[in-house]
């Protein structure tokens, strides 16, 4: 039998329980697997992002059929969908650029989209902050009627997201929508559950001396400015208590309410 004439020709042949074909064919094994897995999920990917889209607007749409006779306001001002505008964070006001293809969630790495966070403010545990946000607005003959703030914080498993709605007077609750989070099911996941969000409608996040002072609370609330924490699921409630105190503080959307409170639309 004639030896064969290529490299992999030479390669095959050799006994099957030689070391250098074994780890030859270990490597290329796990190099296909790679390729393969890689090229499913490049493939996949428009579909999952497309997925995750879907959800999130599903989940817009049912806090906003949660909120009484918003869906009413709406078909009385010919508005079917809420106006989305980009707030400028660094500068606390709006920015001029399309909030179109904005993707918030993905501007958190990117450096030049994001601003860093010193240590002591960053008590959502975001390291970094995107320097654009998207807002969602209903107005009526130019008059707010609600304002929704997507908002993020590093929960006890996962990257929490949500959606704050606030009335026009820029601090009372409408409603909280949590629109992704991975914490342990029965546990921290059960920020999701409606009768827990339920809480918020109606809530303050500052007092009349214009201090955040919104708290998820351990035990029963009580008062206009508390929520109750999740029982058995302690981080995953500091982490929502921590999320509001950011967002609505002076790193995040604090300057741009104050401004719009003074200014208007």
């Amino acid at each position: 039998m004639s030896e064969p004439r290529t490299a992999w020709g030479r390669f095959l042949a050799r006994p099957n329980d030689d070391r250098t074909k074994t780890l030859g064919i270990a490597f290329l094994t796990a190099f296909i697997s790679a390729l393969v897995v890689s090229t499913t999920s490049i493939a996949l990917k428009p579909l999952q992002d497309a997925n995750i889209a879907a959800e999130q607007a599903a989940r817009m749409d049912a806090m906003l059929d949660a909120l009484p006779g918003l869906r009413a306001l709406m078909e009385e001002t010919g508005v079917t969908a809420l106006e989305t505008r980009l707030v400028d964070l660094d500068a606390g006001d709006w920015s001029d650029a399309d909030p179109t293809g904005y993707d918030f969630a993905a501007a958190f790495t990117e450096p030049e989209a994001s601003t860093p966070l010193p240590p002591e403010a960053d008590i959502a545990g975001l390291g970094n902050r995107p320097v654009l946000a998207p807002v969602h607005l209903l107005e009526r003959e130019g008059e707010l009627m609600l304002i929704v703030l997507p908002m993020a914080v590093s929960g006890y498993a996962s990257t929490i997201r949500a959606m704050l709605a606030l009335e026009p007077d820029l601090n009372t609750v409408a409603a909280l929508s949590i629109t992704e989070q991975g914490e342990t099911p029965g546990l921290g996941a059960r920020i999701e559950d409606p009768a827990w969000q339920a809480q918020w409608p109606g809530k303050e996040v500052t007092n009349d001396a214009g201090e955040i002072v919104f708290s998820v609370v351990r035990g029963q609330a009580s008062g206009p400015h508390e929520v109750d924490a999740i029982s058995g699921a302690t981080r995953t409630s500091n982490a929502i208590h921590n999320m509001m105190r950011f967002w609505m503080g002076e790193w995040g959307y604090g300057p741009f309410l104050d401004r719009l409170e003074e200014e208007g639309l």
